[in-house]
């Protein structure tokens, strides 16, 4: 199989020239999932502002709609999932809250805390654009077979856990 290079490619033989001594196999790997990862991110936004949100409020809404029903979480849960401080959580909730998409309500079960819940509108938005998302990886990942998507998952798997193992 004659597989075409890529830019990657270019850089690995730029270093192959400059520093011979390198070995420049992680390079190849982590270049190409950077590069990957930049241009899906792309794609993604550009699928997501269709809708009226980023991608930043499409996690939020996602989180809540993986709940299930009825679709609450705390605020707390929230930042916790999506690895944010409760500052960057604040100005999502108040965007997403101000569009109609979630609400958010005292927790019946803690005087102090508030529970966010998505709307019913919120909720048909983020099933359209996870559709919409999906669509546009979906389509990306048509490049593979599939086995080798699945060959693929489960290598990224192994390599994301052994990495995030170490952290």
């Amino acid at each position: 199989m004659n597989t075409p290079k890529d830019p990657v490619d270019a850089i690995i033989e730029q270093w192959a020239s400059v520093r011979p001594d390198l070995d420049t196999a992680a390079m190849e790997v982590f270049g190409r999932i950077y590069r990957l990862s930049r241009t899906m991110g792309d794609r993604m936004e550009k699928a997501y502002a269709r809708f009226g949100i980023a991608r930043g409020e499409f996690d939020v809404l996602a989180t809540l709609r993986r709940s299930d029903a009825p679709y609450t979480l705390s605020p707390r849960q929230l930042s916790a999932t999506l690895m944010l401080t409760t500052g960057g959580m604040t100005g999502r909730l108040d965007k997403l809250e101000r569009a109609g998409l979630l609400r958010r309500s005292p927790d019946p079960h803690d005087r102090r805390g508030l529970q966010v819940t998505l709307t019913d509108e919120g909720l048909r938005l983020i099933d359209e654009a996870v559709g919409a998302g999906l669509a546009v990886q979906t389509e990306a990942l048509s490049a593979l077979n599939e086995e080798q998507a699945v060959q693929l998952a489960d290598l990224l798997r192994e390599l994301l856990t052994g990495t995030e193992a170490g952290t």
